[in-house]
């Protein structure tokens, strides 16, 4: 590695009390072995504390003390292992985003599924007793659609069993691969010797529903990386810097170093953490409090990262820039959070891992057994085949997703969105609700408190004033004055004074509304414990105009009925304390807490997790991503921001809060059903497997018993929406 690339790297390196920190780009892994691999590789290099690799991003991140370990080193070492690494950028995200492999997991669930009901329609006519000359025709048409149909679909399996032989370890879809392609290569013989079975169907139904799974496992993924690219979009790639001479200069994000002095105009976000220089402006802080009331950020203030500079521009300092930003914080929580999540292992993949490594024993068992005892080969197979086919785990791979295509649809009807079929059994275990309070317990929309204190000549003139704003304050309080069939009074000239509001020229003096310390409102005046603005105008004293966050209708309700279901409940809320109080009371929850940070509610949330809690988080803004992310399950509203929703397991629409509670309920029913549904599965194979290893039962039965089974798990799915009539959820 040359020096300029070693300099380069030391570029996208952090340093914090005594650590350094890299994230690296690995864009070719694939599999669990790939992470095991590459993590272990790292952790063994001297100075290395912790390394550790999201599975969603591809992004290696990796500390170790300083002065023992130079970053290159790093590189190095997972380029010895085959994959390539290069620094993380945003750009990353998107790139492994769209080249997500759900999409081809489709197409290969397409292929399977087409085939097997094409090879079903001409084996029925086998079962029906076709002829020899007929049966024979049959069985090559079906080799035909189920050789290449195997080839293609399979290949997900193949090429993953494939690269765990090649490293001397074995995976699932070793056993898988082995009864793929034995029973399609005993059918191929079959129909070349003109023999009378052939089980093209029960290979090819086999990948059919494999997939399924994996498809579903896929999309989980996909919805994990969509939670950080939806984070990473609010960031800049760059900013404009001053220079000493007065100048301005476009630069990109990894050019930006502490020190320097950045320009951020109105309407943009800040791209780095820093000190304001000169300049005031109301900065929306959403991102970092939850709260859509926008602070004044002035000389001297602090601003951070992804905050947004609503009415005026600003120059900052540079504290802080690019892996060392609150957003890029913010970003590692999310990862953190999502990694933690991912090794939850739903409950028919922890039945079949001891399932499927058990059954395709005991076939391969069989084969030897009977060979020894008779010495024909053939008949060995044969058997073996059978026990293979009677002990396909389609029944086992419908139990879960026969009841979570159900369950989405009757959620579906009731206002959830399922984003993750596997979140439906986190969901019911869940055992504490965890609830933000803007946009979640209420509204998320300031609404004028009581009546507008103003008379009607006061109101035209204040309507005039708001309506040239883009403070949340001011578009309520226009709407609200539209609303009553107010008309705005004729203004030549409105100014706006960049963090304070906004005046005009009116015979006799000037009319404001803004700030209510601007305006000349006493402090000790306070309406109450919301947001406040204030209007003035010449001759008289100045009006306080009170706003507050509607609850939303049903949300005393709805935490009644999640305390009845099992569940506590808490507020964590980036507001102030008054006001957390205020809502906590009105619906009757004594656990909050207020002034929370994103990292505060994340430690909260894995703080209580660690005390054997399952913690529900119900949240939406942008501040609620990693919230959302590092909970055991999580739930946002349709009015939650992009990383809200991308982030969450459930999305409910309608300005209602009973739907939590609701898919609480409907989630336990879908879980007693797919353990019902495991039940039938393994009950069917204790049966059939003995009588198979028997040689009781031919490959023909086999696979009628085998399509039987995967009937049966259907049906008893079906009971799920007749259970939640009964229950009234």
């Amino acid at each position: 590695m040359t020096a300029s690339t070693a300099s380069a790297l030391d570029l996208w390196t952090t340093e914090r009390e005594g650590l350094r920190r890299i994230d690296l780009h690995v864009p070719g892994i694939h599999c669990a072995n790939c992470i095991s691999r590459i993590e272990g590789a790292v952790r063994r290099l001297p100075g290395v504390k912790t390394a550790r690799v999201n599975f969603s991003t591809r992004r290696l991140s990796v500390e170790w003390h300083d002065g023992v370990l130079a970053p290159e080193r790093i590189v190095e070492t997972v380029a010895g292992l085959g994959f390539e690494a290069r620094p993380f950028a945003p750009e990353d995200t998107a790139e492994a985003e769209g080249k997500s492999a759900t999409q081809g997991l489709i197409r290969c669930m397409a292929v399977a599924g087409f085939a097997a009901m094409n090879i079903m329609l001409l084996s029925i006519s086998v079962w029906s007793g076709a002829e020899a000359a007929t049966r024979d025709l049959f069985h090559a048409i079906s080799a035909l659609i189920a050789l290449p149909a195997i080839a293609y679909a399979g290949r997900p399996f193949f090429k993953s069993a494939w690269g765990a032989l090649r490293h001397g370890r074995a995976n699932m879809d070793v056993p898988i691969s082995i009864g793929v392609l034995l029973t399609a290569a005993m059918s191929l013989y079959e129909t070349l010797t003109h023999g009378p079975h052939a089980y093209f169907d029960g290979a090819v139904s086999l990948l059919f529903f494999l997939l399924i799974g994996r498809a579903l496992d896929s999309a989980m993924r996909d919805r994990a990386r969509a939670g950080v690219a939806q984070l990473l979009k609010q960031m800049p790639r760059g900013a404009t810097v001053l220079q000493e001479d007065g100048n301005t200069e476009f630069r990109p994000i990894s050019e930006i170093a502490p020190g320097m002095s950045v320009l951020v105009a109105a309407g943009e976000r800040v791209p780095v953490d820093g000190v304001v220089l000169t300049g005031t402006a109301m900065m929306d802080r959403a991102l970092v409090t939850g709260e859509s009331v926008p602070e004044v950020a002035g000389a001297g203030g602090t601003v951070l990262a992804g905050t947004l500079a609503l009415d005026a521009a600003i120059t900052i300092r540079v504290t802080a820039a690019g892996q060392s930003t609150f957003m890029a914080d913010l970003v590692r929580l999310m990862e953190a959070a999502e990694q933690g999540r991912a090794s939850y292992v739903r409950l028919a993949d922890r039945v079949s891992r001891s399932y499927a490594p058990v059954v395709h024993s005991l076939a391969a068992l069989t084969g030897i057994g009977w060979w020894l005892a008779g010495g024909d080969w053939h008949q060995a197979v044969m058997t073996a085949v059978a026990v293979l086919i009677i002990t396909c785990p389609c029944a086992l791979g419908l139990a879960v997703p026969a009841v979570q295509v159900l369950t989405s649809t009757l959620l579906m009807r009731r206002g959830v969105l399922v984003k993750d079929g596997s979140a439906l059994e986190r969901m019911a275990e869940a055992d504490l609700a965890v609830l933000d309070k803007t946009g979640t317990l209420t509204l998320g929309r300031p609404t004028v408190a009581g009546e507008i204190p103003l008379v009607p000549e006061d109101r035209a003139l204040a309507l005039a004033l708001a309506e040239r704003s883009t403070h949340p304050l001011s578009r309520a309080l226009a709407a609200e004055l539209r609303l009553l069939g107010i008309a705005p009074a004729p203004l030549a000239v409105v100014r706006e004074i960049a963090g304070a509001g906004l005046e005009a020229d009116v015979p006799g003096g000037v009319v404001r509304l803004g700030r209510p310390d601007w305006v000349g409102a006493e402090t000790a005046d306070r309406l109450g414990d919301g947001p406040e603005i204030a209007f003035s105008r010449p001759g008289l004293a100045p009006v306080r105009i009170g706003f507050c966050d509607q609850l939303r209708p049903d949300a005393a309700a709805a935490i009644r009925r999640l305390r009845r279901l099992g569940l506590g409940t808490s507020i964590l809320s980036g507001d102030h304390a008054r006001v957390v109080d205020r809502v906590a009371r009105e619906v009757g929850i004594a656990d909050w807490r207020a002034r929370c940070s994103p990292a505060e509610k994340v430690a909260e949330i894995q703080s209580r997790q660690q005390r054997s809690h399952k913690v529900l988080v119900v949240g939406d803004g942008l501040n609620d991503g990693p919230a959302l992310a590092a909970g055991y399950v999580s739930m946002a509203p349709s009015s939650a921001s992009d990383v809200g929703q991308a982030a969450a397991d459930f999305v409910f629409l309608g300005e209602g809060l009973m739907a939590v509670p609701t898919t609480i309920a409907v989630a336990r029913h879908a879980r007693r059903l797919v353990r019902q549904n495991i039940g039938l599965a393994i009950g069917y194979n204790v049966v059939a497997v003995p009588l198979a290893m028997l040689g009781y039962v031919t490959p023909l039965i086999a696979a009628i018993a085998m399509s039987g089974s995967s009937i049966l798990v259907i049906g008893n799915a079906l009971r799920l929406s007749w259970r939640v009539k009964g229950t009234g959820a």
